[in-house]
């Protein structure tokens, strides 16, 4: 066989390497075998959530219907106009939906205060620097929430463009500026902050001796 041949050979044959095939991005999962995954944190974590417990269910269902709510009714309206014909003013109208919206956000916080006390302690959530970043996440969350509504005013801020009632221009200033959801990422930061600083006082009152400590100058 000449050498052209051989050359030709080599190229045409598939080349062999040692090196392990690597996964595909899109179907690379398919290959993971599950079973010997260590979920043991994952298992300690939802040891401590009582999942059936009623009050975290009422809890989960006020979260997930407040937003599907108002932005049903919302939308409803801005095709309807059923309530600005109903309480004779389309300002009156987004008004009352706002006031609605504040006493379902109220419960929702109620029903997750309530949820949170019912459920067990994690040694985690004992730690004085849990507390603190409870309190750190509540500080941004209200600056995102209060000043998302002193730029939007009480008509943009509770779905006034639904009734048709529009801003002259549209917000570009803080903190619009940093992220186009302020009111929802800092509602976000308000609850969980709350459940930190919750979860680090329930915990106090089972130790007492965590609440001395934390009140002892250093």
């Amino acid at each position: 066989m000449s050498d052209s041949n051989a050359d030709a050979e080599r190229n045409d044959s598939p080349a062999t390497d040692n090196h392990p095939a690597l996964l595909d991005c899109c179907g690379g999962l398919n290959n993971v075998d599950y079973s010997k995954m260590d979920l043991t944190l994952l298992e300690a974590f939802l040891k401590h959530i009582h999942v059936y417990d009623s009050r975290l269910c009422i809890a989960v269902i006020a979260i997930l219907f407040n937003p599907l709510f108002w932005n049903v009714v919302a939308r409803w309206e801005h095709r309807t106009r059923r309530l600005s014909g109903l309480f004779g003013s389309p300002y009156l109208a987004c008004c009352c939906l706002g006031f609605v919206i504040i006493l379902l956000n109220i419960y929702r916080s109620h029903s997750m205060t309530v949820a949170m006390k019912a459920q067990a302690r994690w040694e985690v959530m004992e730690r004085t620097e849990v507390f603190y970043a409870g309190i750190g996440l509540m500080v941004f969350g209200t600056l995102l929430v209060v000043s998302s509504f002193l730029a939007l005013g009480f008509t943009g801020t509770f779905l006034g463009d639904y009734f048709g009632i529009l801003m002259d221009e549209k917000v570009t200033g803080f903190p619009f500026n940093i992220t186009e959801n302020p009111m929802y990422w800092g509602s976000t930061a308000n609850y969980l902050g709350l459940a930190l600083i919750m979860s680090f006082i329930l915990s106090s009152f089972s130790h007492p001796n965590r609440s001395q400590q934390m009140a002892a100058p250093p």
